[in-house]
């Protein structure tokens, strides 16, 4: 029994390092992006806004992992060993879900902080709240429609056709609607969070200003 359930642990841990491990590399993509779109100073020019389209395309990847917790009921009800769960399974989701959402986070103060730098730090609120929206939809076009990022290209017409009608019905904008609070309700602690991590006062002259500055993105 015991060895049972040992071959059975190892071998939803081997299948879950798969899935785990490519949709942690499509989350970093818009990451990555974000690092070399706002953080670097540089003129838009048609690669700069190739890579805009991009970065908006793969974002919703990022957040996405939340949905993932769906794999992590179907593990429980196969292993059945309170220790295996408790000690083995819980700390590798809570790690790749976290570092899957704490790469939208950064990835939207990348975002503000360009806003801010253009003079355009009014706009960050905004900004945020329509990609928590639309990351809503690109999320449920990704589960329930099993789209992907790069169907924007491949097949433009179903993700438009398809994607629109499912708008449509009650269930998908009631299911759209909680992801929206999910996803601002998460952004919002891990934001702060993040923030008062990387910000962290030197000295007591220096924390109004890192209030102000925290304020800002």
């Amino acid at each position: 029994m015991k060895e049972e359930l040992i071959a059975t642990f190892l071998q939803i841990l081997r299948f879950n390092m798969r899935w785990m491990t490519w949709n942690l590399f499509l989350a970093f993509i818009p990451l990555a992006l974000s690092v070399w779109l706002f953080r670097m100073k540089r003129g838009r020019s048609w690669l700069w806004w190739l890579g805009f389209l991009v970065f908006w395309a793969f974002l919703p990847n990022a957040p996405y992992l939340l949905t993932d917790v769906i794999h992590f009921i179907e593990d429980i009800r196969r292993i059945q060993s309170v220790w295996m769960i408790t000690l083995v399974l819980i700390p590798i989701y809570l790690v790749v879900i976290l570092a899957g959402f704490e790469a939208y986070v950064i990835s939207l103060i990348n975002l503000g902080y360009y806003l801010h730098r253009i003079g355009k730090s009014q706009w960050i609120l905004g900004a945020e709240m329509i990609t928590h929206a639309l990351c809503a939809v690109g999320i449920y076009w990704g589960r329930f429609l099993r789209f992907n990022s790069w169907d924007f290209v491949t097949q433009p017409d179903a993700l438009l056709t398809t994607g629109i009608e499912e708008l449509l019905g009650r269930q998908p904008l009631i299911i759209i609607a909680l992801t929206f609070v999910i996803l601002l309700s998460f952004y919002w602690i891990m934001k702060r969070a993040s923030l008062s991590f990387v910000m962290q006062p030197k000295n007591g002259t220096d924390i109004q200003r890192e209030r102000t500055h925290t304020d800002l993105y």
